[in-house]
């Protein structure tokens, strides 16, 4: 099927207060156990890429390519979205390439400097009918730049959105990237009242740390787009371990490289529908 916008895909959620998957490419294995839990859920997905993933790589486009094309190839709805880029440069190339989002996060800059330069991108990304995701009130835990306990004021959140005119905005709510234990404390009454307030669809981001019950809880409290990367790599990182252990001399890396791609499906196909039931 056609690679699939990536409103196509949270628009619909967002109006019946339903969640959506968006899950962090690292290697080619993690883009293709994405897609096919999402075939397994029988639900859309968004496949991310990080600026971290594009240093790791060297470049874009190569795994960007690769994402594109399984998108593409995909019998659900599968999104491609350039994840927590801080180069405008890079949002350029994700949007040359074919992505259908990209989330601009200039959270670091002073509040007047990022309203500026988000608003610029948000610009560049509707030209090309790219949707346009932002940061306000840093998410713990991001290369040791956050303080855990920021939490994003609502109507502060109101006006940035306003003034930015983003089509989703990440907000700091009590999770934190890169935890390895799946219990974050949220505060639910705070993203109700952003969902009240914002007008936009929510993300939450560092969702790894956060239990299947709340993050049910979070998607009916109002979170829309829910970003996932650390479970998944545990998860694939713990299989390929396991597997060497067990097999001390296998030097055939699809396999065990392949049976952390099927844990990883597997689980993604899980969280989904936690997601899409909540």
């Amino acid at each position: 099927m056609p690679l699939t916008s990536t409103d196509d895909i949270i628009g619909p959620a967002y109006d019946r207060n339903r969640g959506v998957g968006a899950f962090n490419v690292v290697q080619l294995e993690h883009a293709e156990a994405i897609v096919d839990g999402a075939h397994r859920a029988g639900l859309p997905v968004i496949l991310q890429i990080s600026e971290n993933t594009v240093r790791y790589h060297g470049s874009l486009t190569p795994i960007g390519r690769a994402a594109l094309s399984l998108a593409e190839e995909a019998t659900v709805p599968v999104a491609v979205h350039l994840d927590h880029a801080e180069s405008e440069d890079l949002v350029r190339e994700a949007v040359r390439l074919g992505f259908t989002s990209v989330m601009f996060d200039a959270s670091k800059l002073p509040y007047e400097r990022n309203v500026a330069v988000t608003r610029a991108v948000t610009e560049y990304g509707h030209r090309a009918d790219v949707l346009v995701e932002a940061e306000l009130g840093e998410v713990g835990g991001k290369d040791g730049a956050h303080a855990p306990g920021v939490r994003t004021d609502p109507d502060e959140a109101r006006a940035f959105a306003a003034a930015t005119a983003v089509d989703c905005l990440a907000v700091a709510v009590g999770s934190s990237h890169a935890m390895a234990t799946r219990d974050a404390v949220l505060d639910f009454d705070l993203i109700s009242r952003l969902r009240d307030s914002v007008g936009v669809p929510l993300v939450l981001h560092g969702s790894s740390g956060v239990s299947d019950t709340n993050l049910a809880k979070a998607v009916r409290a109002g979170m829309t787009k829910v970003n996932i990367s650390t479970h998944l790599n545990g998860i694939f990182s713990a299989t390929v371990r396991r597997e060497l252990d067990r097999r001390p001399t296998v030097s055939d890396s699809r396999t065990y490289i392949g049976a952390a791609r099927e844990k990883v499906a597997c689980e993604v196909a899980r969280l989904l529908r936690v997601l899409a039931l909540a």
